[in-house]
């Protein structure tokens, strides 16, 4: 059996994770994400793709986090045109995280070209806008989990909840070449443990290869349950308002907003911290937030 798998992002540096698998004259992608961090590696979104996005017969995502979806209306505006398999919570989140990145690569290039312009450059062309992100959304077909797909005759996928955020999978797939079979588990990004909108990661065993993100791997981290959590953000809470204040707290839009609110209302309703107003300050955060409330109702 003949398989090739380039690693084109996520290699090296953290983001920009996608996968390019090559195999009895077919090939798909395991995620395509945007590359974040320093200049230098912000730069790599303008690189062409080290493959021909015409010739990509689909597209299988694991989650909504733009370092492994974001560079998906790049792939679509540069010829893609096939399907790209997510879950349904997935293809929810990315009905606003994709157009949100879209309207924030224009943002960027509009005050890049400003500079620019005052130091004599030529302008450059954001990556993509936001009506090639909402174009990418109509490319998305949704897949339940644990449930066998088969996007192309000789291979068939099925996705795992991977604990990470709302949506979030690992992937298995089962590559046929006439009586061989490759199997394969990508794992997306996976965990932590005790969260609260979703079970604790899952997969089957016996794989082949694992390919398995390692972002924290070397790091030890507190065990920390769901009520000892809770009683360390009580704290924090009543210890700002003992003192007259106002407390601010920065929070990814998806996901980490989402469990704060949850446990905020948790410890209002014990009567654990004062019955307060609370103040979500960002448009994409509350679209997410109702995605969450549609998903878990």
């Amino acid at each position: 059996m003949s398989v090739q798998i380039k690693f084109c992002g996520a290699a090296g540096t953290v983001t920009g994770s996608c996968y390019w698998i090559q195999t009895n004259g077919y090939q798909f992608l395991v995620d395509c994400g945007l590359f974040q961090g320093t200049k230098t590696i912000k730069e790599l979104n303008y690189s062409a793709f080290p493959f021909d996005p015409r010739e990509i017969d689909f597209v299988l995502l694991t989650h909504a986090h733009i370092d492994h979806c974001g560079l998906i209306p790049k792939l679509v505006k540069a010829g893609f045109k096939g399907p790209i398999y997510t879950t349904a919570a997935t293809h929810d989140l990315l009905t606003y995280m994709l157009p949100d990145s879209g309207y924030i690569q224009e943002t960027e290039v509009k005050h890049l070209n400003r500079r620019n312009r005052q130091r004599g450059r030529d302008p450059v062309q954001p990556i993509y806008n936001l009506i090639d992100a909402e174009a990418a959304l109509q490319q998305i077909r949704t897949v339940i989990y644990e449930k066998w797909q088969r996007p192309h005759n000789d291979i068939q996928v099925r996705y795992w909840n991977a604990g990470h955020i709302l949506g979030s999978a690992s992937i298995e797939v089962e590559i046929m070449d006439n009586d061989k079979k490759l199997r394969l588990l990508f794992s997306g990004d996976i965990g932590p443990d005790n969260k609260l909108f979703h079970p604790d990661p899952d997969a089957p065993g016996s794989f082949d290869y694992v390919f398995c993100e390692s972002t924290y791997g070397g790091r030890n981290r507190d065990d920390l349950s769901i009520d000892l959590r809770r009683q360390t953000l009580m704290e924090e809470i009543n210890d700002a308002m003992h003192a007259g204040g106002t407390l601010v707290i920065p929070s990814f839009a998806v996901e980490r907003t989402q469990e704060l609110l949850l446990d905020i209302s948790y410890l209002i309703k014990h009567e654990m911290i004062p019955c307060s107003t609370v103040f979500l300050d960002s448009p994409l955060a509350i679209r997410i937030t109702s995605v969450f409330c549609r998903s878990c109702s």
